[in-house]
């Protein structure tokens, strides 16, 4: 039964995130829409039950997304995620404040959904104070995306995030202007929440997920820091191994036990000979796959000569079969392409095999 036989990221992964995207949206239109519907705004064209009835049904959508959403997080099992860490907040082993952000905003839509199922019996004046609170998972849910989610730092989603974020602030802000709150401090105050948030956010974002070293900071597991670690830094240029790189490779398979999650940790570290002396040390992380090998969630793969083992880093990009195709680059950002094939022997895990490389490094810093 061969062991690096894998499949590429789980479709749960891309579900996942696809859906916590969506959810930002919807729920930022059914705060908009909230919004509009307190404000008991109307015309000729959009009556008062039709506001009323998108925020409804926009609302439940976004819940239904949400759940999506935090299914496919658990299932998709690269994170030691479980149930129970969307409903009990701070709780989760990864990156417990900003999962416990989302749990929050899962448990307080929530709590509007049963409530309105049971608002007669409940009360208004209950059930109402449990709807406003409502408001507070929009900001909730987009610090939960920021500090957790995978295309945080991309422009396409920072740009999405942004204009979620001027959205809610332009409805709280025409609010404010048609005299609520009644008080005029608490107006003031309102009004400096709505100036004062986009530069708070931005403060955040430069000092957190923009800034170095994030993953660590917001509480990745270092089990899972190891297995994507990053390469050495002030590694000096690729002169130091000769290429195109061709060479026999030799080493061991150590695997680790499936962890609380299911996930096993593939470690190869691997020799170079007859062509380059170094060293090539690739890592999967993944579900096993009942026919033998790993559903591949995250990758590394190190390369360089004895004295600079790390001079390369980066990751598998496709698997066939035993035959791994990574993408490794420098400190300087020089990439260079791996075709690396395997052949394993069961009776006591050695391994055998070549790495080439497709050219020579190409690029630099920009």
């Amino acid at each position: 039964m061969p062991v690096v036989l894998a499949a590429g990221p789980s479709p749960y992964w891309f579900l996942t995130r696809g859906a916590g995207t969506v959810s930002l949206v919807l729920l930022t239109a059914a705060v908009a829409l909230g919004v509009v519907d307190v404000s008991r705004w109307h015309s000729e064209r959009w009556p008062r039950f039709i506001v009323d009835g998108l925020h409804r049904n926009v609302s439940l959508l976004a819940l239904g997304i949400l759940a999506i959403h935090i299914v496919t997080s658990v299932i998709d099992s690269f994170a030691p995620l479980g149930l129970k860490d969307a409903i009990i907040p701070f709780a989760s082993p990864y990156r417990p404040l900003w999962i416990g952000f989302g749990a929050l905003a899962f448990d307080i839509l929530l709590a509007v959904a049963l409530t309105s199922v049971v608002r007669r019996g409940f009360g208004y004046r209950a059930w109402r104070a449990v709807h406003w609170a409502a408001y507070a998972s929009w900001p909730l849910a987009m610090l939960h995306g920021l500090g957790t989610g995978s295309d945080a730092t991309q422009p396409w989603m920072l740009g999405l995030t942004l204009v979620c974020l001027l959205i809610v602030l332009a409805g709280v802000g025409w609010r404010i202007t048609l005299g609520w709150p009644q008080q005029s401090e608490l107006r003031v105050l309102a009004a400096c929440a709505v100036a004062l948030s986009p530069i708070f956010l931005l403060v955040w974002l430069i000092g957190g997920p923009l800034g170095s070293n994030w993953a660590a900071r917001a509480g990745t597991p270092a089990r899972l820091l190891a297995a994507v670690r990053p390469r050495a830094a002030g590694a000096s240029p690729a002169a130091t191994l000769s290429f195109p790189l061709a060479a026999q490779l030799s080493g061991t398979v150590h695997q680790s036990l499936p962890s609380a999650s299911g996930l096993v940790e593939i470690d190869l570290p691997l020799k170079m000979s007859a062509g380059a002396n170094g060293t090539l040390d690739a890592r999967l992380v993944g579900q096993p796959l009942a026919g033998g090998g790993v559903a591949l969630t995250q990758s590394a793969v190190t390369l360089g000569p004895p004295v600079q083992p790390q001079l390369f880093g980066g990751r598998i990009v496709s698997l066939q079969g035993s035959r791994l195709n990574a993408s490794v680059a420098n400190a300087q950002g020089q990439a260079v392409r791996l075709t690396i094939d395997l052949s394993i022997d069961q009776t006591n895990q050695s391994i055998s095999g070549t790495v080439h490389s497709q050219g020579s490094p190409t690029g630099g810093p920009q």
